[in-house]
């Protein structure tokens, strides 16, 4: 048997699918964190051992966007046995909305009524609701893990009779089907009513933290508060221990190994190759892990919410709106979530831009790069990653700009709605299962992709094209294949090769550019034997590069295509191979010019000097407004004409 998760967004669907399967899918309190199927064995715990699939919340049966296609697909499809519907017990009408819809099909459909433990003052008389909807009503608290037994033992018997069959169908307008709604539910909630209105403890906090004079400087103060813990503090002391138990494994290995008369191709590979690049990347993975734990406070408060509803009228002036802020809230984690998040926006125009616009936020994959030149070269700058945050909103919004002129495009008109959720207490059992479902896939990605890509780079990096090993590693292949490159991003002071060979495994996957630095200055320094664990610090001191050049490269890294998985949900995403090339380009060339002015204008800036490829760069900036001004000319033409009318 296979059962079906189907409610509205925010109704606790996720919540109650990781309950019955012991997953840890991500829940948040707005619409947009499910965006597909997603399909588990119900755990032995509760004894029951068929599936159950978690379908993106929906409000109707009436498809707007991609992500409420897919429930609704199958749905109609009947590729499920039996329809759980969650609806919130606190919003029954809007609820019950789409369970008089799901009753139009031959499914047996349970309604399951969550969240119980939030009912105030009030009864449900769940007998009379299961007579009037004709089909089977529990009430549960996935949250509080409530009656999730009871969904179990009358899923296995469920039967349905239509009520509504004679009365509505999938065409019955909205107020019909409201009408009916209010039938059902007379009698049904018992207990106080308020009469009026009543402003709750969450409308009284709204009053400010919706004012962007207000909520905006809190979002700041949040997010640096948590950079601050994650980054100096609490993430900073786990990550230093982590390193320093890595680099005496490190030198652990190289002794037995020594003394075994090992090879000393083999001792490099093993230390240098794989325990330095990978340890490289690992070390840093106590900062994303308390950074991930943090901001699922944040999102459980219910604070992010606000955010979108706050940043509506900016991203209006852009021609986004504040659901586009959403994706990019879910890419703080990963960018692959973020992007798929895009498929609940409707407009294409809109949808590929915020799935272009969403990797530009720094993800979980890049702290490591942020980290590690924020340690060396600005480690008196505690607010190196507000500031590098700010810097990449900064820049979302500048291309959102930018592409508005060139396209013509106007301010969205159509309104933004979301659902506010009320504030809650956090729970710190879900914000630690994500913090270790964020370690865990970063351990499983050093597991794989970094060791991978680390062996790679050692042994292009210890032969030549003729195979021979290399004495001197500006002989070898790595060397031959990263130079060209390294002089094309000469304009942007990344004039070595071993920074463009860090930046070309950056598209693979973007912590490896810490992985290849190791790797390749880990051989540098054994070599020269000047020494032999290598760890951030000496890992800048080998680079031996200035604060602007580290700057700039970071920028690079950050802002230029994400991870090739990431890539791959961004195709998926937009409506069509045209406008995904032009979104890698364009992400390509932001990448590119961005770190072009900061280390062009640093250098003159700081060291009253031109950088190297000073003309290159003015030549590429003035192409760059020339062309510029020409698309912002021709879609002012465009727009400007008017049709003309021929009369006959």
């Amino acid at each position: 048997m296979k059962i079906a998760l189907v409610g509205n967004p925010n109704c606790g669907k996720t919540t109650l699918f990781n309950e019955l399967t012991g997953k840890n899918e991500h829940v948040g309190n707005w619409a947009g964190v499910t965006v597909g199927d997603k399909s588990a064995p119900i755990r032995s715990k509760y004894g029951y051992g068929d599936s159950i699939v978690d379908l993106p919340g929906t409000y109707s049966l009436s498809a707007y966007t991609a992500d409420e296609a897919i429930a609704i697909d199958i749905i109609k499809a009947k590729e499920v046995d039996v329809i759980v519907n969650i609806v919130d017990v606190n919003s029954l009408d809007k609820g019950l909305f789409l369970t008089t819809q799901l009753l139009d099909f031959d499914l047996p459909v349970v309604v399951a009524l969550n969240k119980k433990d939030l009912l105030e003052h009030q009864i449900i008389d769940i007998k009379k609701l299961s007579r009037n909807l004709g089909c089977e009503v529990v009430l549960i608290s996935a949250e509080k893990v409530q009656g999730i037994e009871d969904i179990l033992n009358v899923v296995k018997t469920a039967q349905t009779k239509n009520v509504f069959k004679d009365i509505l169908d999938l065409n019955s307008s909205d107020s019909r089907r409201y009408e009916e709604i209010g039938k059902v539910l007379d009698g049904v909630v018992l207990g106080a009513k308020p009469s009026a209105y009543v402003e709750t403890k969450s409308d009284k906090a709204d009053k400010f933290l919706t004012n962007p004079l207000i909520g905006i400087p809190a979002f700041i103060l949040v997010m640096t508060a948590i950079f601050h813990l994650s980054i100096n503090t609490v993430g900073a002391f786990i990550a230093d221990t982590l390193v320093g138990g890595i680099e005496v494994f490190q030198e652990y290995v190289v002794g037995v190994l020594e003394n075994a008369g090992a090879n000393e191709f083999l001792t490099a590979l093993l230390t240098d190759g794989i325990i330095g690049g990978v340890g490289a990347v690992v070390g840093f993975i106590p900062l994303v892990m308390v950074l991930m734990f943090l901001l699922s406070l944040v999102e459980q408060s219910g604070f992010m919410a606000r955010i979108a509803f706050i940043f509506d009228p900016v991203f209006r002036k852009i021609g986004l709106s504040g659901k586009s802020i959403i994706p990019m809230i879910v890419g703080y984690g990963c960018a692959i979530p973020g992007v798929m998040a895009s498929r609940t926006i409707k407009d294409d125009s809109q949808r590929n831009l915020t799935a272009m616009l969403t990797p530009f936020v720094p993800c979980g994959a890049k702290i490591p790069i942020i980290a590690l030149f924020a340690t060396v070269f600005f480690a008196d700058q505690p607010y190196m990653f507000p500031i590098v945050y700010l810097v990449s909103f900064m820049v979302i919004l500048t291309i959102g700009l930018v592409i508005k002129k060139v396209t013509g495009a106007q301010n969205v008109q159509n309104y933004f709605i979301i659902e506010l959720p009320t504030y809650n207490m956090p729970s710190m059992k879900r914000a630690f299962l994500r913090m270790m479902d964020t370690g865990w896939e970063f351990v499983k990605r050093a597991a794989t992709i970094i060791i991978i890509c680390n062996t790679l780079i050692f042994m292009l990096a210890s032969f030549d094209f003729g195979l021979n090993m290399v004495e001197d590693i500006d002989a070898s292949m790595l060397a031959a294949i990263a130079t060209p490159i390294a002089f094309i991003f000469l304009p942007l002071g990344i004039a070595t090769w071993q920074l463009a060979a860090a930046a070309i495994t950056g598209f693979i996957a973007k912590e490896e550019v810490v992985g290849t630095l190791a790797v390749v200055y880990a051989m540098e320094a054994a070599i020269n034997e000047d020494f032999e664990v290598i760890n951030a610090v000496g890992l800048g001191e080998a680079m031996g590069i200035t604060g602007i050049v580290a700057l700039s490269f970071m920028f690079f890294n950050l802002f230029t295509p994400p991870c090739f998985a990431a890539l791959g949900a961004m195709k998926a995403e937009m409506d069509s191979p045209k406008h995904f090339r032009m979104a890698v380009l364009t992400q390509f060339y932001v990448g590119y010019i961005v770190s072009m002015l900061i280390y062009q204008v640093g250098s003159i800036a700081i060291y009253g000097t031109v950088g190297e490829g000073f003309v290159a760069a003015v030549i590429i900036l003035v192409a760059s407004i020339a062309v510029f001004a020409k698309k912002v000319r021709t879609a002012k033409q465009v727009h400007n004409v008017k049709p003309h009318v021929v009369m006959n």
